[in-house]
């Protein structure tokens, strides 16, 4: 067994445990979980592990080939990520994603329904300028969207942090509330890359 493949299988048993530990300690009836059961709750999620940073200069949306894309460490977290819903009852949701390959990617190894691609969930990270416009429109978006069925949106750690304040790490999930005056507030995190 070569030292890639146990560095793997060890990154497999700690993500799992550390998930069960994170999840134990989670057994009242208003958990973050239980909240996103609710018509005011929905989760960002942070893409899982792309090693890198940004993006190549031949970038181009519709072919994964020229994008930084997960490893085996980011594809394994996004499944686990997955199971930790169905653990707490969440076998389906609507799944709304990034169209940046790392982010559809996970977003359908969480295997918890069709994933619906959201532009305004695109990374902004290399044309800052677009920050408070792309903002905007993800605003206006979630305004609109009825949270009638668990919601979990996969983006990029510029966006998640220009909608929250919070800048989550590869995998992370952000719990949020949405306020009938519109405003959005973070009432829990989950990292899970350990």
């Amino acid at each position: 067994m070569n030292i890639r493949r146990i560095q793997l299988v060890l990154v497999t048993l700690f993500i799992g445990l550390s998930l069960s530990a994170a999840t134990s300690k989670v057994t009242n009836a208003d958990t973050p979980w239980d909240t996103i059961k609710t018509k005011s709750h929905f989760v960002l999620i942070r893409h899982a592990l792309a090693p890198g940073y940004s993006d190549p200069t031949n970038f181009n949306l519709r072919d994964c080939a020229t994008q930084r894309n997960l490893n085996d460490e980011g594809r394994l977290q996004a499944k686990k990520i997955g199971q930790l819903f169905k653990q707490f009852g969440i076998n389906t949701a609507n799944v709304y994603s990034s169209q940046w390959c790392r982010c559809l990617e996970t977003a359908r190894l969480l295997d918890l329904g069709a994933v619906f691609e959201l532009p305004a969930l695109n990374s902004f990270f290399e044309n800052f300028e677009q920050r408070d416009t792309q903002t905007m429109d993800f605003m206006r978006w979630i305004r609109d969207t009825p949270l009638d069925k668990p919601t979990i949106l996969v983006s990029h750690q510029v966006n998640i942090a220009a909608i929250t304040g919070y800048s989550p790490a590869s995998g992370e999930i952000v719990f949020v509330r949405k306020d009938k005056n519109g405003t959005l507030k973070v009432i829990n995190t989950l990292p899970t890359l350990y």
